[in-house]
């Protein structure tokens, strides 16, 4: 981590003060919501070129369903399902996130027949399946942005813990499916990017910005830097690049999110992505009520009671010094 980028971060290693715990709570709150609200957006215009975005839905800005999937408006994919399951395996274990769990969990959602599932997943789990190693070889195909979209129950249950053990967690569940070193860097920026707002005094979205354009640095591959990231696959390069360069533009968590799902392509996961990040910086008052209106309410209850409980046994709202891993 870059020594200038430490110092903004460390306040998310701190307990957090009893009279900030609330307004820890309903960050945690948004970013899951945001997660899904992004998810539900995105998946509209998921696979479409900006053009064709424009072409169909001049700004594509209300969650109406749809897309590929034809899915009802306000339904989620694989992005916050399996989000919502890895958040399940973690609070069965009182906060701890374990391989093992996290694998059997993936199967589980895998075996219910989800509507959306990306290749290296589905290749991850029945790796797992066949071989009961819950983890698979590090191999640059494995650069996809699958264990990025569902970190976000590991960034709130290890808020306050060392950032070893943090980045130790996040790798746990990720190396399910995706174990490269590229993904892995990605993910760690997304989560330092989470848990620093959720841990902020205030919603500094240009500041979030700074750190993310800091942290890329070293990785030119997710680097926002350089033209606008139109139509982003699934690589993590092209994702995070199209999520960063919407969190630099981002005047609040409404323009954020519309311009990164209206820039097409991977557009669920994106919107997954960019979605956590904006929604912990903001909290919920920021969430348009038409778009949490639209959300599947089964979704919202899930999101909002598991975010409640992963943040409470995180080290910085429980106050206990604990370890996070299994």
């Amino acid at each position: 981590m870059p020594a200038d980028w430490q110092a903004a971060f460390d306040a998310a290693r701190a307990p957090c003060p009893p009279d900030r715990l609330e307004i820890l709570k309903d960050r945690a709150v948004a970013a899951f919501l945001g997660l899904a609200i992004g998810d539900a957006l995105g998946a509209t215009v998921e696979f479409l070129t900006p053009r064709e975005v424009r072409a169909q839905y001049g700004t594509h800005k209300d969650i109406v369903g749809g897309g590929w999937l034809h899915l009802k408006p306000g339904r989620v994919t694989d992005d916050t399902d399996m989000s919502l399951a890895l958040g399940r395996a973690i609070l069965d274990r009182g906060g701890r996130i374990e391989a093992r769990a996290a694998a059997e969990a993936f199967s589980a959602w895998m075996s219910r027949k989800p509507v959306d599932i990306g290749h290296t997943v589905r290749r991850g789990i029945s790796a797992y399946r066949r071989s009961g190693v819950p983890f698979v070889p590090d191999n640059p195909m494995n650069a996809g942005n699958g264990g990025i979209m569902r970190v976000l129950p590991v960034a709130l249950a290890t808020l306050g813990a060392p950032w070893a053990e943090v980045v130790r967690a996040a790798r746990l569940q990720a190396h399910v499916t995706h174990t490269c070193e590229l993904a892995d860097a990605g993910m760690e920026i997304a989560v330092a990017l989470v848990q620093t707002a959720l841990a902020a005094p205030e919603a500094d979205l240009a500041a979030l910005a700074v750190l993310a354009e800091r942290a890329t640095a070293a990785w030119p591959d997710l680097s926002p830097a350089g033209k606008p990231e139109a139509g982003p696959t699934a690589f993590v390069g092209h994702t995070l690049r199209a999520v960063f360069q919407a969190l630099g533009a981002a005047a609040n968590l409404e323009t954020g999110l519309l311009d990164v799902v209206n820039r097409g392509g991977d557009a669920d996961t994106t919107g997954a992505i960019l979605g956590m990040i904006l929604g912990a910086a903001c909290g919920t008052a920021a969430l348009p009520k038409r778009w949490t209106k639209k959300l599947d309410p089964a979704t919202a209850r899930a999101c909002t009671d598991q975010a409640s409980a992963l943040i409470a046994f995180s080290p910085a709202a429980s106050g206990l010094d604990r370890p996070v891993t299994g």
